[in-house]
């Protein structure tokens, strides 16, 4: 393939630097806006030796800027967004202009000069609904609790991004594809944000009590989830932004390899050899009264297979192995 100009929303994040990195070494010349506000420059430091990088700071709400940065490109991720449960519930308003507007404006500056863009969603549109036995399907309907309840404004915030992307391919003939992520896992990813993987290696590595949330209303840490990692997840968006017949759709991209909460903490105490305490924590010691997890989150990856043939590589204790790696390499 031919050397194309990229624009990276939110590339200096976990999964925006894994995506600037893949690029830059196909031969793309890549471009990254981010705030910083989630994102480190400690992230994208290794780039700045290569001349096809560039990094600006700057913000997706920024309509002259992303007017700039998007004119002359030959393609966008937007994966640009107010990120983790944590900073969601202490700046709901942040979030909803974060990612609604800043959507929006990549969507409308995108479709001005005809690029095509792959908008980064997330798991967390499923809602509160348990899934089939084969995970969430892109199409399913979904539930979300009430209004008041600031636990909902991250899902209900990427549910519109998806609506808006889709209707600026339906309306404007965007070439766009959603891509819901679940839960994705590896090297830099940050805990700070409610992420649970590489809030475990860290508990374990310092030897510190590994805290498995959980409340009465369910077995306490037996709710299940999907890890994938991020290096099938990278070539995956990579395929998928340069398929043509997945355009105007959203596809899920995961792994369908379910683990519950406390076999991976005790998985993750045993790779690290940690004298670790396994110690259970109701939710409310943490999170405002009125926070709901979810039993099980499963892709159903069915569509993102027939599409790209995807087949996702790496086992889950690999990539523990990686994060473990990379935390006592950065320690």
């Amino acid at each position: 393939m031919s050397s194309k100009k990229i624009l990276i929303t939110g590339g200096a994040g976990f999964i925006g630097s894994h995506l600037a990195e893949s690029l830059l070494n196909q031969g793309d010349e890549v471009f990254v806006v981010d705030n910083l506000s989630t994102g480190s420059l400690d992230n994208i430091k290794h780039l700045d030796k290569d001349s096809k990088f560039h990094f600006t700071k700057g913000s997706v709400l920024d309509e002259e800027l992303m007017a700039k940065l998007i004119k002359a490109k030959d393609q966008a991720y937007h994966l640009a967004a107010a990120v983790g449960v944590k900073r969601i519930l202490g700046r709901p308003l942040d979030s909803l202009l974060t990612n609604i507007k800043g959507t929006e404006i990549v969507l409308k500056e995108a479709s001005k000069n005809n690029v095509k863009v792959l908008v980064a969603s997330t798991s967390e549109v499923c809602g509160k609904d348990k899934p089939p036995t084969d995970g969430f399907s892109e199409d399913a309907d979904r539930t979300y609790g009430s209004v008041y309840n600031d636990r909902w404004v991250y899902a209900l915030s990427k549910a519109v991004d998806e609506f808006l992307a889709l209707a600026y391919w339906r309306e404007k003939k965007l070439p766009v594809v959603v891509v819901r992520l679940f839960n994705v896992i590896g090297p830099r990813q940050s805990g700070a944000y409610g992420m649970v993987v590489p809030t475990f290696v860290k508990q374990a590595l310092k030897g510190e009590p590994i805290t498995v949330y959980g409340d009465s209303s369910q077995a306490h840490g037996e709710q299940t989830r999907c890890f994938a990692d991020i290096s099938d997840v990278i070539a995956a968006l990579v395929k998928l932004m340069n398929t043509s017949e997945v355009e105007g759709q959203v596809i899920n991209v995961g792994s369908d390899e379910e683990i519950s909460i406390n076999q991976l903490a005790r998985k993750v105490k045993e790779l690290v050899n940690s004298q670790s305490e396994i110690v259970k924590v109701n939710y409310r010691e943490a999170y405002p009264e009125g926070y709901e997890d979810f039993k099980r989150r499963k892709p159903n990856l069915t569509k993102v297979k027939e599409l790209i043939d995807y087949q996702p590589k790496v086992r889950l204790e690999e990539s523990i192995k990686k994060i473990i790696a990379y935390q006592k390499n950065a320690s």
